[in-house]
């Protein structure tokens, strides 16, 4: 029995090998490309997973094979997400000299990390690559792609067009491969065998790479959530929600979860929601017939979050539960209850359902803001619609949070968009609170290696007096 394991393993050892083995020879082959020649590959690669008629095709491809999200919003998100990262590859520095600093005498030079085991999420099979392959390839290196196994066909898709446009360049294809025939053993043994592990996906996920023993970028569960102050535009602030929670049926972990408005204008932002934005509030009756849909039991007895409401619409997800809605629903909005810790309602939902808080002053506000964080997604991302600037300050003065967007949709902005300055990624770090090692979004820049080069110059150390003068007379009076 033990030599029939043996040799298993044995044979996915060889099968990863030879992807690896196929990517360091692809590498190999660019490593005195200059930074021109990796920039025109970029641009190609790009226009690949970028082009209307081919990314029409990977968004229909890729809700064929998963049922999740829709199609507009998919070729939508490939626009944003492929042209955002090429904005911000445009003009980065990631061949030879990037930077010298003559007054230190430092020069910095970067390098590639080598061969990048990049996992996918089911819920986002062909924007994923193509944004990360995006970034990985601008640092010289060489990308193997490891499908979730239902968005596998997708991926694939992705990966058949990105390899095309190395070959218009005359770049190796084998810069860019994906793991034909995936399951959990062969992800883990390519996480073993590569020189970087990112990993975009669920906590599973994340926490077998950062036990593969390879250096990882991973990311934390998301769970984000909304505050509407007092002064806050109700009608721009619903519309931006809603646009976000609805989008692509709540696939990215971005999506709002829960939204906590302040009593005064509680009414108003409803009736904005349910009269405006296409949303349903839900009864006290059809609320528990929700629960009971949402959350069941799996295979193990516990009870947990049903995959057949994951990124479905609003509308199929009332229908299956047994609740009536307009048929141009696009949100279901659930008011929240407490203690919200015993809540299911107050989780991650992956869906287009939304949980409504009410609260009095901004001290409540945030204390619901923290519980609601804490309970699941710590460490992720939350948003404020105000223009208090006290309260902005606040929130990133205590929230144990990476990103906190301002009057901004989140799904949209916390990756990076066109009206605001975070780098565009598809993977978000959650810092130490969400078990990840970077709050940052992964980026070009986590695919470098940087050599620092140090010239020595006249000595310049400060005396005593320049370090501890002030200190002493503060604390000798």
């Amino acid at each position: 029995m033990s030599g029939g394991r043996d040799r298993s393993a044995a044979d996915e050892q060889a099968y990863i090998a030879a992807y690896v083995e196929r990517a360091r020879a692809a590498q190999s082959l660019i490593a005195d490309y200059s930074q021109q020649q990796i920039d025109d590959l970029c641009l190609s690669v790009g226009w690949e997973v970028y082009n209307d008629e081919n990314i029409a095709r990977l968004s229909e491809r890729a809700v064929e094979v998963t049922g999740m999200g829709n199609v507009p919003d998919k070729i939508t998100k490939h626009k944003v997400k492929v042209m955002g990262v090429l904005k911000d590859i445009q003009t980065a520095k990631t061949v030879g000299l990037i930077e010298r600093d003559e007054v230190r005498g430092i020069s910095r030079y970067a390098k590639p990390v080598g061969v990048v085991g990049a996992l996918l999420p089911v819920t986002n099979p062909t924007a994923t690559p193509a944004s990360n392959g995006l970034g990985i390839l601008k640092g010289r290196n060489a990308v193997v792609f490891a499908p979730h196994p239902r968005g596998a066909d997708a991926s694939a898709l992705a990966v058949e067009y990105m390899r095309k446009g190395l070959r218009r360049v005359g770049a190796p294809e084998d810069l860019v491969q994906m793991v034909e025939e995936p399951s959990v053993e062969r992800t883990a043994e390519l996480m073993k065998q590569v020189d970087l592990v990112v990993a975009t996906g669920g906590g599973a996920m994340v926490k077998a790479a950062y036990s593969s023993g390879t250096p990882a970028y991973g990311v934390g569960p998301g769970n984000s959530v909304q505050m509407i102050a007092e002064d806050a535009d109700v009608a721009d602030a619903a519309a931006k929600i809603a646009l976000s929670k609805a989008f692509d049926y709540a696939t990215s972990c971005s999506s709002e979860n829960s939204v906590i408005v302040h009593d005064s204008i509680y009414d108003a932002t409803i009736t904005e929601f349910t009269e405006k934005q296409q949303c349903h509030l839900v009864s006290s009756e059809e609320r528990e017939k929700l629960e009971a849909w949402m959350w069941r039991p799996n295979r193990n007895g516990v009870v947990a979050l049903n995959p057949a409401i994951v990124a479905h619409s609003a509308r199929k997800i009332a229908a299956d539960a047994g609740i009536e809605v307009p048929e141009d629903t696009r949100i279901l909005l659930v008011e929240g209850c407490m203690p919200l810790e015993e809540d299911h309602f107050a989780d991650e939902k992956l869906c287009p359902v939304l949980t409504v808080y009410r609260y009095s002053d901004f001290a409540e506000g945030v204390d619901i803001l923290v519980r609601l964080t804490d309970n699941a997604g710590t460490g992720h991302s939350c948003g404020i619609h105000t223009w208090k600037q006290e309260y902005i300050r606040h929130l990133g003065e205590h929230m144990r949070t990476s990103r906190i967007m301002v009057r901004q949709a989140q799904a949209p902005a916390n990756g990076g968009n066109f009206f605001n300055g975070m780098p565009s990624t598809v993977t978000l770090g959650c810092g130490t609170w969400g078990g990840n090692i970077t709050t940052e979004n992964i980026h070009w820049k986590h695919f470098i290696n940087v050599t620092w080069v140090s010239e020595p110059f006249s000595p310049d150390r400060p005396s005593d007096d320049e370090i501890w003068g002030e200190f002493w007379t503060r604390y000798t009076q």
